[in-house]
Protein backbone atom coordinates (compact mmCIF):
# COMPACT_ATOMS: atom_id res chain seq x y z
CA UNK A 1 0.00 0.00 0.00
CA UNK A 2 1.57 3.54 -1.01
CA UNK A 3 1.18 6.46 1.07
CA UNK A 4 2.11 8.58 -1.97
CA UNK A 5 -0.37 11.66 -2.80
CA UNK A 6 -1.60 13.08 -5.26
CA UNK A 7 0.02 16.47 -3.66
CA UNK A 8 3.50 15.34 -3.43
CA UNK A 9 3.76 15.64 -7.31
CA UNK A 10 6.09 18.43 -7.89
CA UNK A 11 3.78 21.66 -8.15
CA UNK A 12 4.70 24.11 -11.50
CA UNK A 13 7.46 26.18 -11.40
CA UNK A 14 9.25 28.87 -13.43
CA UNK A 15 9.72 27.49 -17.03
CA UNK A 16 13.23 26.93 -18.30
CA UNK A 17 14.36 27.14 -21.32
CA UNK A 18 13.91 23.17 -22.09
CA UNK A 19 10.56 23.41 -20.39
CA UNK A 20 9.64 26.07 -22.86
CA UNK A 21 10.30 23.33 -25.79
CA UNK A 22 7.58 21.18 -24.37
CA UNK A 23 9.45 18.74 -21.78
CA UNK A 24 7.41 18.15 -18.75
CA UNK A 25 7.91 18.72 -15.22
CA UNK A 26 10.00 15.35 -13.51
CA UNK A 27 7.35 13.45 -11.07
CA UNK A 28 8.44 13.80 -7.67
CA UNK A 29 6.91 11.98 -4.42
CA UNK A 30 7.98 12.22 -0.62
CA UNK A 31 7.92 9.01 1.36
CA UNK A 32 9.50 8.33 4.63
CA UNK A 33 12.28 5.67 4.34
CA UNK A 34 9.95 3.35 6.33
CA UNK A 35 6.97 3.26 4.35
CA UNK A 36 6.62 -0.32 2.82
CA UNK A 37 8.16 0.18 -0.99
CA UNK A 38 5.35 -0.15 -3.60
CA UNK A 39 5.62 -0.52 -7.54
CA UNK A 40 4.70 3.16 -7.85
CA UNK A 41 7.52 4.60 -6.31
CA UNK A 42 9.57 4.53 -9.66
CA UNK A 43 13.38 5.22 -8.45
CA UNK A 44 14.01 5.19 -4.68
CA UNK A 45 16.05 7.79 -3.65
CA UNK A 46 17.46 8.10 -0.01
CA UNK A 47 17.77 12.50 0.75
CA UNK A 48 19.16 11.62 4.18
CA UNK A 49 22.34 12.76 4.79
CA UNK A 50 22.48 9.96 7.73
CA UNK A 51 21.42 6.03 7.07
CA UNK A 52 18.05 5.72 9.18
CA UNK A 53 18.33 3.99 12.03
CA UNK A 54 17.65 0.83 12.28
CA UNK A 55 16.52 0.09 8.41
CA UNK A 56 18.70 -2.93 6.89
CA UNK A 57 19.75 -1.78 3.46
CA UNK A 58 18.24 -4.60 1.79
CA UNK A 59 14.77 -4.26 3.12
CA UNK A 60 15.10 -0.24 1.67
CA UNK A 61 15.20 -1.29 -1.45
CA UNK A 62 17.07 2.28 -1.99
CA UNK A 63 18.13 2.76 -6.00
CA UNK A 64 20.38 5.64 -5.01
CA UNK A 65 21.66 7.78 -2.01
CA UNK A 66 21.85 10.82 -2.36
CA UNK A 67 23.56 11.75 0.78
CA UNK A 68 25.57 15.02 -0.29
CA UNK A 69 22.45 16.74 -1.95
CA UNK A 70 20.56 17.35 1.78
CA UNK A 71 21.58 20.05 4.04
CA UNK A 72 25.29 20.17 5.36
CA UNK A 73 25.60 18.88 9.31
CA UNK A 74 25.73 22.06 10.75
CA UNK A 75 22.62 23.39 8.50
CA UNK A 76 20.21 20.55 9.54
CA UNK A 77 21.63 20.76 13.34
CA UNK A 78 20.96 24.52 13.29
CA UNK A 79 17.30 24.01 11.81
CA UNK A 80 16.86 20.96 14.42
CA UNK A 81 17.50 23.36 17.31
CA UNK A 82 15.07 26.42 15.42
CA UNK A 83 12.28 24.25 13.38
CA UNK A 84 10.24 27.86 13.44
CA UNK A 85 12.85 29.20 11.05
CA UNK A 86 11.88 27.05 7.94
CA UNK A 87 12.23 29.89 5.61
CA UNK A 88 15.78 30.72 6.95
CA UNK A 89 16.36 27.19 6.52
CA UNK A 90 14.97 26.77 3.21
CA UNK A 91 17.11 30.11 1.98
CA UNK A 92 20.08 28.47 3.56
CA UNK A 93 19.42 25.07 1.90
CA UNK A 94 18.97 26.70 -1.54
CA UNK A 95 22.22 28.57 -1.21
CA UNK A 96 24.30 25.16 0.00
CA UNK A 97 22.32 23.27 -3.36
CA UNK A 98 23.24 26.45 -5.81
CA UNK A 99 26.79 26.38 -4.72
CA UNK A 100 27.02 22.58 -5.24
CA UNK A 101 25.34 23.41 -8.30
CA UNK A 102 28.28 25.58 -9.50
CA UNK A 103 30.89 23.39 -8.22
CA UNK A 104 28.99 20.62 -10.76
CA UNK A 105 28.22 18.32 -7.79
CA UNK A 106 28.47 14.12 -9.52
CA UNK A 107 25.80 13.64 -6.72
CA UNK A 108 23.65 16.32 -7.73
CA UNK A 109 24.43 15.69 -11.76
CA UNK A 110 23.16 12.20 -10.79
CA UNK A 111 19.82 12.97 -9.49
CA UNK A 112 19.22 14.87 -12.02
CA UNK A 113 20.02 12.65 -14.77
CA UNK A 114 17.92 9.94 -12.72
CA UNK A 115 14.67 12.56 -12.71
CA UNK A 116 14.48 12.52 -16.18
CA UNK A 117 14.26 8.62 -16.31
CA UNK A 118 10.71 8.80 -15.12
CA UNK A 119 9.36 8.72 -11.46
CA UNK A 120 11.21 9.44 -8.28
CA UNK A 121 10.38 8.76 -4.76
CA UNK A 122 12.33 11.19 -2.79
CA UNK A 123 12.80 9.06 0.69
CA UNK A 124 13.37 10.92 4.43
CA UNK A 125 13.45 9.60 8.01
CA UNK A 126 11.59 12.57 8.85
CA UNK A 127 8.57 11.74 11.06
CA UNK A 128 6.23 14.52 9.16
CA UNK A 129 5.47 13.80 5.40
CA UNK A 130 1.86 12.90 5.93
CA UNK A 131 0.66 16.82 6.68
CA UNK A 132 0.88 19.54 3.13
CA UNK A 133 2.54 22.04 5.21
CA UNK A 134 5.31 19.88 6.75
CA UNK A 135 8.63 22.10 6.65
CA UNK A 136 10.75 19.33 5.27
CA UNK A 137 14.20 19.68 3.09
CA UNK A 138 12.92 17.29 0.43
CA UNK A 139 10.45 20.28 -0.76
CA UNK A 140 13.31 22.40 -1.03
CA UNK A 141 15.31 19.69 -2.95
CA UNK A 142 12.34 19.52 -5.24
CA UNK A 143 11.70 23.27 -5.67
CA UNK A 144 15.30 23.55 -6.62
CA UNK A 145 15.29 20.16 -8.96
CA UNK A 146 12.73 21.45 -10.99
CA UNK A 147 13.39 25.43 -11.11
CA UNK A 148 16.64 24.48 -13.29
Amino acid sequence: MSSLKATDVAPPAKASAARKRGAKHPEILFKRVYDAPDPGDGQRILADRLWPRGLAKLKAQIDFWAKDVTPSTPLRQWFHQHPEQFDEFRQRFLDELAALDAERNVMLAELRTRLTEGRVTLLTAAHQLEDDEAHTHLRVLRDFLVSR
